[in-house]
């Protein structure tokens, strides 16, 4: 019988006896938050890899994504994976490529951006706990950007940009793209309205939502994973979703 708490529709990438690849889509939340919570990418490996579990094996989350953002996800099986990949992570072997669809049209072809960002409540009120923002005091924070292509999407100007976080902090990709005046395309919290993300947390998408915001999620996607150390070298790729590239294209 299945376990209706998780959505088993992330793809397999790679899988050995050391990890697993995903795919993971968007909005499939990575852990658990509290009992009897939405799906969860965790509950979906938990089932997926019950002999490796009822055999000393565990589940470990190495990049973990927000919610709404798709994309690579690596998982190690045992310890001693989760331990190399994590030595791994701490010497910053890793490299990851994402891909976001941003609003207007950036006068820049490549953006190096060094801009430290912290959480915005510490320095002043904000009604969003989690949110960040770039501040002289925050944590050191690296980005490079591209711009691929311009497009508009109904009516708006939009962007597809890749960028490669050089660091990696929370939020980092969505902060130093509305730092940069180019907010993600659906980002309720970085976006041009942060009530955005309280409205949704009140009520859930609405069509005002969809008005204000012009889609359900935010458009930001881990389109690859390179790893390149002593004990591995792999590189990781998921296109992206049919439902942004529709936009983009």
């Amino acid at each position: 019988m299945s376990d209706a708490r998780f959505d088993p529709d992330f793809t397999i990438l790679e899988e050995t006896g050391d990890y697993i690849v995903v795919d993971k889509p968007a909005p499939l939340q990575v852990h658990p938050k509290v009992p009897g919570g939405p799906p969860t990418l965790w509950n979906g490996l938990k089932n997926l890899l019950a002999f490796e579990l009822a055999n000393g094996g565990q589940v470990s989350i190495i990049n973990r994504l927000d919610r709404e953002t798709s994309g690579v996800t690596l998982v190690a099986k045992h310890s001693a994976a989760a331990r190399t990949f994590g030595i791994a992570m701490m010497q910053r072997s890793f490299h990851k490529t994402y891909h976001a669809i941003v609003l207007g049209w950036p006068d820049w072809e490549t953006m190096e951006l060094d801009a430290p960002i912290r959480r915005k409540g510490e320095f002043t009120e904000s009604p969003i706990w989690v949110k960040q923002i770039v501040h002289p005091e925050g944590a050191p924070c690296q980005t490079n950007f591209r711009l691929l292509k311009c497009h508009t999407f109904r009516g708006q100007r939009i962007a597809l940009v890749e960028a490669r976080p050089l660091t990696g902090r929370m939020h980092q990709l969505r902060v130093h793209l509305a730092h940069l005046g180019h907010p993600i395309l659906g980002d309720k919290i970085y976006g041009p309205d942060e009530t955005c993300y309280l409205d949704f947390i009140e009520t859930g998408w609405t069509p005002d939502l969809e008005r204000r915001l012009l889609l359900d999620r935010q458009a930001l996607h881990a389109s690859q994973l390179c790893i390149d150390s002593l004990e591995l070298s792999r590189t990781w790729t998921a296109q992206m979703p049919a439902s942004l590239a529709a936009i983009i294209d």
